[in-house]
């Protein structure tokens, strides 16, 4: 029986399939899916099977899902449009035989108040009422939604946000990958909800870090919700994204991003990255390139 990855065109996706790759699991019991499969033809030449899968086109799931018994459900990112897409691949493991569903969530979902949190928990609802059984990881911010802004970082000498002194306990996609691998690969976790997080930092304190890496003075930029809307979309984001990112870092403020918990370094069996790690990989990856 055999294990399908949506979202393996994705960051967040595709690290999942190389991380059970990487721990032994035979590549013909991965089922890589996604919208665009010319993202995943490097692994279908490693032996993964690769399918199409549209969540927004139910009639692309039956068979993307075809015998398969477990699922990891990879929230996507299209903004208003979360629980439809996740309830369409919810029913459709349903029909295809899947028994066992992981979801990515998002850290505190039951307790959120940014917009994000509610289509997450939403689906967290509706997949306990499935009747499947299922986990839950609920997943912190990515330390790559601040390390992938570093050439804005380093050209303003500044970073940007509406977080005020909150704490946020991101974490580094590749250890929640990890985390999901395991839970993918192991027995003992069916029912579970995981709050996932590395050690939390402020951005006052991610700014000095910054400095600290770069070797030249990073300073926190705070400013109204409404402004830093506006700063996104300068920077690209489409309106409705920018406006999404904005609304977290209120929540940021509020403490919705932040965990003590320890269950990612329990799944993973390690320290999870830290903010300075990542910022040195970046800042590294950056000088090579």
């Amino acid at each position: 029986m055999s294990t399908v990855i949506t979202g393996a065109s994705g960051h967040l996706g595709r690290l999942v399939v190389e991380q059970l790759l990487d721990i032994g699991t035979p590549p013909e019991q991965i089922v890589a899916t996604g919208r665009d499969v010319g993202k995943l033809a490097d692994l279908a030449q490693r032996g993964v099977t690769v399918r199409r899968a549209d969540f927004a086109d139910p009639a692309t799931l039956d068979e993307a899902f075809a015998g398969a018994e477990t699922m990891l459900l990879v929230s996507t990112t299209t903004v208003g449009q979360r629980f439809e897409n996740a309830r369409n691949a919810i029913d459709a493991a349903a029909r295809a035989g899947v028994t066992r569903i992981v979801y990515t969530s998002l850290v505190n979902a039951s307790t959120a108040r940014m917009t994000l949190a509610d289509e997450h928990r939403r689906t967290e609802d509706y997949l306990r009422a499935s009747g499947s059984a299922f986990v839950i990881l609920r997943n912190g911010w990515y330390l790559e939604n601040y390390t992938d802004l570093l050439p804005m970082i380093t050209q303003y000498r500044a970073l940007p946000g509406s977080a005020q002194d909150g704490l946020v306990s991101a974490a580094a996609r590749r250890d929640l990958a990890a985390a999901a691998a395991a839970v993918l690969t192991q027995d003992g976790h069916l029912g579970a909800t995981y709050e996932l997080g590395g050690a939390p930092f402020t951005l006052t304190e991610l700014a000095a870090t910054f400095s600290d890496v770069l070797g030249i003075p990073i300073t926190y930029q705070d400013m109204p919700v409404a402004d830093y809307t506006g700063t996104l979309t300068g920077a690209g984001l489409p309106p409705e994204m920018a406006a999404a990112v904005a609304d977290a870092d209120a929540g940021l403020a509020r403490g919705e991003l932040y965990t003590d918990s320890d269950d990612l370094e329990k799944l993973i069996g390690r320290p999870a990255i830290t903010a300075l790690d990542a910022v040195r990989e970046a800042v590294a990856a950056g000088k090579s390139r």
